[in-house]
């Protein structure tokens, strides 16, 4: 099958065969990206075609992870229960009437693309202050896409018939702002918390053992990837050790103890957290998506756990060692996170890097600010 309803310019495809399914998003002047059948076409627009169309098992080696149950669950955990108010009186929205649409998220080359369309509509109800009278109406999002930045995405309020005008004004302002910033959430955790350990296939992720053997030639290691042989914690599976070395504008104590107090782990993950900061305690973040243990713990000094991502094979585990450095007003972080499944190592990486480095740097700023 393809689809190539055009917007803006570009076309969406799926394209179904025996061994599954593969889409993407063709820009401008790029065709469908599908061979003639043999015989197609004559001379040299066949010859053309050929020489500038990708074949269509190029086209497939793309692979495309469904987030349509997972988005529709968290749409309706950021919407429903929005609360605005005013001198007037307050309004909150009640219930998701309705959710059509997909999500999706492809995978490429280490790159992730993502697709989603929905249309949706809420219920909503508020109440006069001064009078009591209660009132209902509807939120309406006909396209909320990927063709469109959230603030450009069409939303609309109605209220039924009767008086209570300004209420409807209250959530035409301040209501549509809540639901954009919701929107917002969403593709922000649907481009984080629903990706962490997705597989992305690169070159060297044709084969595992192939992978390690070509790390494994490399000189260069320092500050990257040390390679390992089958010694893994749980599964035996080809595994990396990913070393990484951060410097933060913190002294040891405040930052060692991020990683250790319940309350700041889920200021910088945004997300439920259970911290149990003793041997043997448990660990869960980004609700649920990792999961591990603490091995052991040295103030001021190192942090070693058992560590996985939900998408890892089951009940396989890394061990992360977090070694703080005391530079002063400066700490020096060193991350060593041994037993990554090969084919997990970007993502893993990426993790590391952007939902915890930055988002703890983050949190230290405005820490900072507040105290002054």
């Amino acid at each position: 099958m393809l689809r190539l309803p055009g917007a803006r310019g570009h076309a969406r495809f799926v394209v179904r065969g025996s061994s599954g399914a593969c889409s993407g998003r063709l820009g401008p002047g790029c065709g469908t990206g599908l061979r003639t059948a043999p015989g197609a076409g004559t001379g040299a627009a066949r010859d053309a075609r050929a020489r500038h169309t990708p074949p269509l098992s190029a086209l497939c080696r793309r692979t495309e992870r469904d987030a349509t149950s997972w988005s529709k669950s968290k749409l309706e955990q950021l919407l429903v229960g929005i609360v605005v108010g005013n001198e007037a009186g307050s309004c909150e929205i009640s219930d998701l009437k309705q959710l059509e649409g997909e999500a999706s998220c492809n995978s490429r080359k280490g790159k992730l693309i993502f697709f989603y369309e929905w249309n949706i509509k809420l219920s909503w109800k508020g109440t006069m202050k001064e009078s009591g009278e209660t009132h209902e109406g509807s939120v309406e999002i006909p396209n909320l896409s990927e063709e469109n930045e959230v603030d450009d995405t069409e939303i609309s309020v109605s209220k039924k018939k009767g008086d209570g005008d300004v209420l409807k004004d209250l959530m035409r302002t301040e209501g549509t702002s809540k639901v954009r910033e919701a929107l917002r959430d969403y593709l922000k955790v649907l481009k984080t918390e629903f990706t962490l350990g997705m597989i992305l296939p690169t070159k060297t992720s044709a084969g595992p053992e192939l992978a390690v053997k070509k790390k494994l030639s490399e000189n260069n290691v320092q500050g990257s990837v040390i390679p390992i042989s089958l010694d893994t914690v749980g599964v035996k599976i080809p595994t990396v050790k990913i070393l990484l070395k951060e410097m933060f504008d913190s002294p040891v104590e405040e930052l060692y103890s991020i990683f250790i107090t319940k309350e700041l782990v889920q200021k910088f993950s945004k997300s439920r957290a259970v911290i149990e900061a003793k041997r043997g305690g448990k660990l869960q973040m980004f609700d649920g998506c990792i999961t591990g243990e603490y091995i052991e713990l040295l103030p001021r000094q190192r942090i070693v756990m058992k560590w996985r991502c939900r998408n890892w094979p089951h009940e396989h585990y890394a061990t992360v060692a977090l070694n703080f450095k005391d530079q002063a007003t400066q700490t020096e972080l060193q991350l060593e996170c041994k037993g990554v499944p090969v084919c997990n190592e970007d993502s893993t990486r990426q993790c590391w890097q952007k939902q915890y480095f930055e988002e703890i740097r983050v949190l230290l700023q405005q820490t900072k600010v507040n105290a002054e």
